[in-house]
């Protein structure tokens, strides 16, 4: 069922993936694909969005890099655990999730913009936030 906070965000996701840098075909697909907002008294397994990696920015490519070759990162924060609070990842025990920052240009903070990484998974559990975890997509390197 869509409700009017369903609409409104479906109607924001375009301007949140422009913000994002994607655009065309890639937009598309990720708003075709967007997964609807978790439910508070959700408790079953929550379904994230796929995301073609070659259509994240490039600096998504650059912290990725990074992450494999276990660093330098540019920020002292990177590299840190991430709680999942907003509960928008599948829950794992504490420590499972690692936050790491994609450079926004122009930006003289950190940005909203990070690759949450699963533990031990390698490419097979990052995931893209765009928006400072208020949406995921799990990350595709097959596409």
């Amino acid at each position: 069922m869509t409700t009017p906070r369903h609409r409104l965000r479906r109607a924001l996701l375009p301007a949140v993936l422009l913000v994002a840098g994607l655009t065309g075909p890639a937009a598309h697909a990720a708003t075709a694909t967007a997964p609807a907002p978790a439910s508070s008294t959700a408790t079953a397994t929550v379904a994230v969005a796929d995301i073609c990696e070659s259509t994240l920015p490039s600096q998504a490519d650059d912290t990725i890099a990074l992450i494999d070759k276990g660093g330098p990162f540019p920020y002292p924060q990177d590299g840190t655990v991430f709680q999942n609070r907003e509960g928008l990842l599948p829950q794992e025990p504490q420590g499972y999730y690692h936050e790491y920052t994609v450079k926004t240009p122009g930006s003289s903070t950190r940005g909203a913009r990070r690759v949450i990484t699963s533990d031990d998974l390698g490419h097979d559990g990052m995931y893209w936030t765009p928006d400072h975890y208020s949406t995921f997509y799990d990350i595709d390197f097959g596409c």
